[in-house]
């Protein structure tokens, strides 16, 4: 496995502080190894990235509320998610990997609902090597549908497009991680970016607005993927919701300091209302949270 670099541990304070209750609604716990190995076959292995170091970063950014997003490290084995919701608290909910619907009971799926999990997130990439047959999709969505959870998609490297079809007559709410993954030098030709569009009209569909920094093809403060996460905000605000992606998984250059991520979107944002509706009433409303 090639190496990957770690994220950056000492995070700042963010220019402004983000309103009280917002939600990352995306981050990964990993390791340690000794007590989390990794699943046999796994596409990368990341250096350690705990809750509490999660934590950290939550305390130093001002933000109170996450949702851990089970990696294909682990796979359908979710203890490493299931101790950081039983540490973490109330304020954290999780998302499991699909491939638990696949390879765990009932009782596993229950036991995971129990401790917060609220949704399941769906890989299409094949190097990744957790991708479900076309059955076991059909039978994990019913099942999704059955729990109230939320259907949660990794794009293709290239974007959503080679994928669509698998998922865009779904009746569950759908999370589309990283902005669809368009290539900003196409701008409002993108492919990727038109289809988005065209999901979030249809109501039960949701944009994450996370991985700008990887996005964009220009670099910091990459400016070419605002414009991208504004198509999206003024298509569909109260379907919209922000994620840090920590500890920033398969990082070949070095990770930002996580407030860096935090001032962009509020470049995206810069209406207080949006930013109200963005980090906390619509993740409040997709992952269960009380208002």
């Amino acid at each position: 496995m090639p190496d990957y670099l770690a994220f950056n541990p000492n995070p700042r304070r963010p220019s402004v502080l983000p309103p009280p209750k917002t939600c990352d609604s995306q981050f990964h716990v990993l390791g340690p190894l000794d007590k989390y190995p990794v699943r046999p076959g796994a596409a990368y292995q990341m250096p350690t990235a705990t809750w509490e170091a999660a934590l950290r970063v939550h305390q130093a950014l001002g933000i109170e509320r996450g949702i851990i997003v089970q990696t294909t490290t682990y796979g359908a084995d979710h203890a490493v998610v299931l101790d950081a919701l039983a540490a973490m608290g109330a304020n954290y909910r999780g998302c499991a990997n699909a491939l638990v619907f696949a390879e765990a009971d009932d009782s596993y799926l229950a036991k995971l609902h129990d401790a917060g999990v609220r949704g399941a997130r769906f890989s299409f990439r094949q190097e990744l090597g957790a991708v479900l047959s076309d059955a076991d999709f059909a039978r994990a969505i019913a099942r999704i549908k059955e729990l109230g959870w939320y259907a949660k998609i990794q794009p293709e490297k290239d974007g959503i497009i080679s994928g669509v079809s698998k998922i865009e007559k779904l009746d569950v709410p759908v999370l589309i991680d990283h902005m669809a993954r368009p290539d900003p030098r196409l701008g409002q030709a993108d492919p990727n970016l038109r289809k988005m569009l065209e999901l979030l009209s249809r109501g039960n569909f949701w944009v994450m607005l996370s991985l700008g920094e990887k996005t964009s093809r220009i670099g910091p403060p990459w400016d070419d993927v605002v414009p991208i996460a504004r198509a999206y905000i003024e298509a569909a605000p109260d379907r919209c919701v922000w994620a840090s992606d920590w500890p920033h998984p398969v990082s070949v250059v070095q990770p930002p300091n996580d407030a860096d991520l935090l001032e962009l979107f509020y470049r995206y944002a810069p209406d207080q209302s949006e930013r109200q509706k963005i980090l906390v009433d619509n993740p409040a409303k997709l992952f269960g949270f009380g208002r």
